[in-house]
């Protein structure tokens, strides 16, 4: 994956309070927003403030123990998503409803608990809801339920762990050309015809994805298009193999559900989460280590990412 260390020197680009408020009125009159002179300035310090807090965090969880890492990793997310959302509503947080997380857990059984098969449910009101449609413009998940495994399966990062661990492949992969040959397997995973699978990639992919011949679905950018997800380590695309309400959802947003229950976990649920770190007796453990190493790589690298197409 690209360094971080370009985006943290990009965060800095924004320790300026005449380049944020010059930047924030830049987004406002973009909007269409009457008073974006006036709340660029009234907001440009809380702009700065959120990024800084957020570099603190994932600074502070590079630190800290592995049991401590999800609560850290967590909160310094939450506070870039507050400086994008800042971005697009000038009057954040104008009441009280967005400041929830907007998401919660269930409450966890004692016994024969596994994360893989947990869920977090999506509230209708909350920081959540709110990012996700500003940016997103995905009213349509609130209430959904959504199952730890399904949104892991859809990180390519990923997909080693669940081969090794489950013997199970997550991912079908483009090649070095950006290519995908839509073949008799891909068909199978899908359960569609060829016709029905063609339909389907069509309704959802950007006019960047085109066929450049039978069968040969070609990408021209080198990022995410739902239902394509991007490899950050071997910046490469892959589709993954299972269909699930997860597929439609980019990939911030499973980064913050996923962060979201293991920061409950660390606080709340302590026993569990002390024996699954001493003893490690399933395969939540490793799964859980390995996307706490992709998601403090990439996910302030795909928020950032946000603010920096708006410069």
């Amino acid at each position: 994956m690209e360094s971080t260390q370009p985006y943290r020197d990009f965060i800095h680009y924004f320790q300026s309070a005449e380049y944020s408020q010059k930047f924030l009125r830049r987004c406002y009159e973009q909007t269409g927003f009457q008073q974006a002179e006036t709340k660029s300035y009234d907001n440009c310090y809380p702009f700065m403030y959120y990024l800084e807090q957020g570099e603190l965090y994932y600074k502070q969880a590079l630190q800290s123990p592995l049991s401590l890492q999800p609560i850290l990793l967590f909160y310094g997310y939450i506070h870039f998503i507050k400086a994008v959302v800042l971005t697009e509503d000038p009057l954040y947080p104008e009441t009280t409803q967005v400041l929830a997380h907007g998401v919660t857990s269930r409450k966890r059984k004692k016994q024969h608990y596994h994360f893989l098969q947990d869920e977090v449910k999506v509230q209708k009101n909350g920081l959540f809801s709110h990012f996700s449609s500003l940016i997103f413009d995905a009213k349509h998940i609130i209430g959904e339920k959504l199952k730890m495994e399904d949104l892991l399966v859809q990180l390519p990062e990923l997909e080693e762990v669940f081969q090794v661990l489950l013997k199970r492949d997550t991912m079908l992969w483009f090649n070095e050309k950006n290519e995908l040959e839509i073949n008799d397997e891909v068909l199978d995973r899908y359960h569609m015809s060829r016709d029905l699978f063609t339909h389907y990639l069509n309704e959802k992919l950007p006019p960047l994805a085109q066929w450049t011949k039978e069968n040969i679905l070609h990408v021209a950018d080198m990022s995410e298009q739902l239902p394509i997800r991007w490899d950050g380590n071997q910046n490469r695309l892959a589709l993954p193999i299972s269909r699930n309400e997860a597929n439609g959802f980019p990939e911030v947003l499973i980064h913050y559900a996923v962060l979201y229950n293991l920061s409950m976990i660390a606080r709340y649920e302590t026993e569990w989460w002390v024996e699954l770190l001493k003893n490690r007796t399933n395969e939540d453990y490793p799964i859980i280590r390995s996307f706490l190493d992709v998601t403090t790589r990439k996910a302030p690298y795909l928020l950032l990412d946000i603010l920096k197409k708006k410069m």
